[in-house]
């Protein structure tokens, strides 16, 4: 497994982002028959390439969206009220959204990209980077945004772009 190296995976999406943006965006207006086999075949190559733990970028750049049910998880695992936890760590933003009021999130150790709440960690989190959503017109924004966050989402992009140059879809 490859080490992730923030600095070159910032290079190559700046110099690829336009590029893989617009592939993306062709694809979701004509999404080819069988799609979802083709992404899961590029998810495994990007996953054997990509270790989280290794990166954390979602961490030390995003905010997940926290749902009514994560901070009631997460602020009875911290011993503390509902209302607390919100004042503390969380702000509302423009769509009424509970996100954190800082980067990288609280609960990252960044000595050892672990999450100190992974076992009751947001939901948003647990399924990031969303890669179990059918790529197509319902959810291909995710994969237009986390290509610039996730080196795995990159990769799998990126493994699509050169099947599909190939003829292989």
């Amino acid at each position: 497994m490859a080490t992730v190296n923030l600095r070159s995976f910032r290079q190559l999406v700046r110099h690829n982002k336009r590029r893989m943006k617009s592939w993306l965006t062709r694809l979701e207006k004509n999404v080819p028959k069988g799609i979802q086999r083709y992404s899961a075949e590029a998810d495994k190559v990007a996953w054997a390439k990509t270790d989280c733990l290794d990166c954390a970028n979602c961490c030390k750049t995003m905010s997940p969206t926290y749902t009514k049910e994560d901070i009631r998880r997460i602020s009875a695992h911290l011993g503390m009220t509902e209302k607390a936890y919100r004042e503390k760590w969380l702000y509302k933003d423009k769509t009424g959204d509970w996100m954190n009021v800082k980067q990288p999130c609280q609960f990252l150790d960044l000595k050892t990209n672990k999450c100190d709440i992974y076992a009751v960690r947001p939901r948003d989190c647990a399924g990031f980077p969303h890669h179990n959503k059918k790529m197509g017109a319902d959810y291909m924004h995710m994969y237009k945004q986390n290509i610039e966050y996730c080196p795995a989402t990159y990769r799998l992009v990126e493994t699509m772009m050169e099947k599909s140059a190939a003829g292989e879809f």
